[in-house]
């Protein structure tokens, strides 16, 4: 049995990131809401409860019954879980009369403690709330303070419960992972056992047991998502697995035929769709980007449907999601608004009346890439920027045309082979290019010329959810600058977008 370490989500940004933190310690984790998680089995090895953009003094803040969990596991109140501990237990939580955001030194009292073992002198941590807890209770004992928070961490006396007012899975904390290893290893006592290795021979087994010998038809796009969870089930099953890929017309240039020719050089059964003439005829107009990423996701989930009946006596759909697509999906307050219509293949299992298998929905994209390395997969497939399901649908910044989709493609070839040439697409999280509607008045030659303005955009991230501007070489602009408007019919002006998530997203639609 898998042991486990159960993450309760109060509804913090951060939540998150307390996960992939754990699992960087290779201790497996799941996030739960903290008001719908499983039964608390043997193979839990203890338990965390996130912090909240809601104030324990609120009315209507988060509430848990934690019975069956303080005092039974070993138990890490983080921030709002902190105050949470304090509060409903005897102690008091209050307004700070200075809201407690930034970087604050921390000042180990019990020398001894098994969380706070091995933290330097005056450690760097990370305050992100406007509570603060005033008193404890008084079974409570005090392990750490800040200049302004006394009680920035404690112990409950009699139970392997500790309770902090910061956020340790941040970078900013510079010595989180020291105290989440503690928490980890010496209380919680983890064995540290889960790596790709044994994410890879266990997922096999499960496959193989679910599966049987019925046949799996699969999705693959081209991305990181897709390839890894093809080679896995390859593995699984062998020739009762079914690719399909599908050209919309819509990808990168000369992607369609590179793509099929690096899984079939994988052993992969991949089937080749050319769908684009369908895809731009039914896009023909259209200008609005919600319709056109609907269109674009109406198309597909036809076009797969129809290669894939095909295919004789298939059962299953299998699917590239991954664990933060899992957790979107079943957050705190319901089912989230924000999940992007083109999100994977959305409406297929139901139209295809086939039951679905996810074999990589218990990992963070870091951990999909880890695994794909422990597969053997080349590391320019396992490196390959994130690409927006509607493909360049959605970087064509009005109706899409045929002549629009190959100026891009051409325009996105030269700024994404550039960075490879220069030794920068592996700095850069995600680039491309944006065709915009505007033209702007150029000269060439002798002739004035009014054509089309592109915008190139590359953003650094880990995983997405926020992003900044990547700062290329002047030189490295200009040079790419010069070769699109030289050898791209059809524009004449270039721009590099300076903008960062938020406010701005990666996208421009």
């Amino acid at each position: 049995m898998q042991e486990k370490i159960i993450i309760l989500d109060f509804g913090s940004q951060y939540t998150q990131l307390i996960g992939r933190r754990v699992r960087e310690h290779n201790v497996y984790c799941e996030i739960h809401p903290f008001n719908h998680y499983p039964e608390l089995d043997e193979s839990v090895k203890g338990v965390i409860l996130s912090g909240s953009p809601y104030s324990v003094r609120d009315e209507n803040g988060p509430r848990i019954n934690l019975e069956k969990i303080k005092g039974q596991f070993p138990l890490l109140g983080v921030c709002y879980g902190a105050q949470y501990l304090a509060h409903f237990f005897g102690g008091e939580v209050a307004a700070s009369d200075s809201r407690e955001y930034g970087r604050a030194k921390l000042t180990v009292v019990e020398k001894e403690s098994r969380l706070l073992k091995g933290l330097s002198t005056n450690s760097q941590v990370w305050m992100s709330h406007g509570d603060t807890i005033v008193s404890l209770p008084k079974n409570y004992t005090i392990i750490a303070s800040t200049d302004d928070v006394e009680n920035a961490a404690y112990k409950i006396e009699g139970e392997e419960t500790y309770a902090i007012q910061f956020h340790p899975e941040v970078y900013h904390t510079t010595e989180g992972s020291i105290l989440l290893e503690n928490f980890l290893v010496n209380i919680c006592g983890c064995k540290q056992d889960w790596t790709p290795v044994s994410f890879i021979e266990t997922t096999i087994a499960n496959i193989r047991s679910t599966v049987g010998s019925d046949k799996v038809v699969l999705g693959l796009s081209g991305g990181v998502d897709s390839t890894v969870a093809g080679v896995l089930l390859h593995k699984a099953i062998g020739e009762n697995l079914t690719c399909i890929f599908v050209d919309n017309g819509l990808l990168r240039k000369n992607e369609f035929q590179d793509v099929l020719d690096s899984y079939q050089h994988m052993g992969l059964n991949v089937i080749g769709v050319d769908a684009s003439e369908r895809f731009w005829s039914d896009l023909e107009g259209i200008t609005d980007p919600e319709t056109k990423r609907k269109i674009i996701g109406r198309d597909f989930i036809e076009v797969f449907d129809i290669e894939a009946h095909k295919i004789k006596e298939v059962k299953w759909l299998a699917q590239g999601t991954i664990y933060p697509d899992v957790i979107e999906s079943v957050s705190v307050n319901g089912p989230s608004a924000t999940i992007k219509s083109h999100h994977n293949v959305g409406g297929l299992p139901a139209k295809m009346n086939l039951k679905v298998v996810e074999p990589l929905n218990l990992l963070f994209k870091d951990e999909v890439r880890r695994v794909g390395k422990a597969l053997g997969i080349k590391p320019e497939l396992l490196g390959r920027h994130p690409f927006p399901g509607p493909g360049l649908g959605i970087r064509i910044l009005s109706d899409v045309t045929p002549e629009k989709v190959r100026i891009l493609q051409e325009a996105d070839a030269i700024f994404v082979n550039g960075l490879k040439e220069w030794g920068l697409y592996d700095k850069v999280w995600q680039a491309g290019v944006m065709l915009l509607p505007v033209q702007s008045v150029g000269v060439m030659g002798d002739e004035r010329t009014y054509e089309n303005v592109v915008a190139l955009r590359a953003v650094a991230s880990t995983d997405g959810m926020t992003a900044d501007w990547v700062h290329l070489p002047y030189e490295f602009l200009a040079k790419v600058s010069n070769d699109i408007i030289n050898k791209v019919r059809g524009i004449n002006r270039v721009v590099y977008d300076i903008s960062s998530k938020p406010p701005a997203t990666i996208e421009w639609e």
